[in-house]
């Protein structure tokens, strides 16, 4: 599952609706930290919308505008009224000048809008990296995004297979065991972090061999012991210490330090007590 899910394939410009994920330096740039406190309405500086529209007739589209920015959004008038709706909810209900709706159908196609946008806000996030439900929710909460319009958005990303947290937890665990020099305590506290379930998690960590583990702990023990002086409990207290705070079990560090004492030919007559 994680390697289907760590290969991915890019998202296209024209594929779902994702506003065009390409050119996004031409929307915002999301780099910056200051994106993410703006809300959806700050943000998209809306129009006019459908509330004052009159309920007892058909309103024909007279006009249809489009915005320069954000890009890929429209003007859509109805003589004196008008809505802004994003150009694939524009393409999906044809609205299209001399096109009849009422305002029921209109209010409709808000809530379509809403959804599309959301949905795009999410695809800029995950364009970056991967993540989890959780932290797609947190961040579509902060752009102030419904929580139905964001349950309908993870639903639409997990049918789409471009968000899976289990794949996630899976090549988290074997990331951070394998590259980053972390035990499987340290990654379960980062995944709880990240909202992944405990089953989930439980799962990706069984995925990480003893041996991985043991050869991430070592390799990490090794380097800590030869940079440390003093004698020999120093160095034992010291490497087992650091080895600890990175995460790996009392079991598995008093392996890695009997390993260790072994290897400069000393005899080892205590066995590493956690704290």
């Amino acid at each position: 599952m994680h390697e289907r899910y760590g290969n991915r394939r890019k998202l296209k410009p024209s594929e779902k609706g994702e506003s065009h994920l390409e050119e996004v330096e031409g929307i915002v740039d999301i780099s910056e930290e200051r994106f993410w406190g703006n809300t959806k309405e700050e943000f998209f500086n809306e129009g006019p919308g459908v509330a004052d529209f009159p309920e007892d007739q058909e309103l024909e589209i007279t006009r249809v505008e489009a915005l320069k920015r954000p890009k890929f959004r429209y003007r859509i008038h109805f003589d004196s009224y008008s809505m802004e709706v994003h150009e694939d909810v524009m393409i999906k209900y044809r609205m299209i000048k001399g096109a009849t709706f009422a305002k029921a159908d209109l209010e409709e196609i808000i809530a379509a809008d809403e959804r599309q946008r959301s949905y795009s806000d999410a695809l800029v996030y995950l364009s970056r990296k991967p993540r989890t439900v959780y932290e797609i929710t947190q961040r579509l909460g902060e752009k102030g995004w419904s929580e139905s319009v964001v349950s309908d958005v993870i639903r639409r990303l997990t049918q789409e297979r471009l968000v899976d947290d289990a794949a996630y937890a899976q090549e988290w665990a074997k990331q951070r065991v394998g590259n980053r020099g972390k035990g499987k305590l340290w990654i379960r506290h980062e995944l709880r972090q990240k909202g992944i379930a405990k089953p989930l998690i439980e799962e990706a960590l069984g995925e990480v061999s003893e041996e991985d583990e043991y050869a991430s702990a070592f390799q990490l023990g090794l380097k800590k012991w030869n940079s440390t002086k003093g004698e020999s409990m120093d160095k034992r207290r010291k490497t087992g210490a650091f080895l600890m705070r990175r995460g790996y079990s009392g079991g598995l560090v008093s392996k890695v330090l009997r390993e260790l004492v072994d290897q400069e030919g000393q005899e080892s007559t205590e066995e590493w007590e956690e704290g």
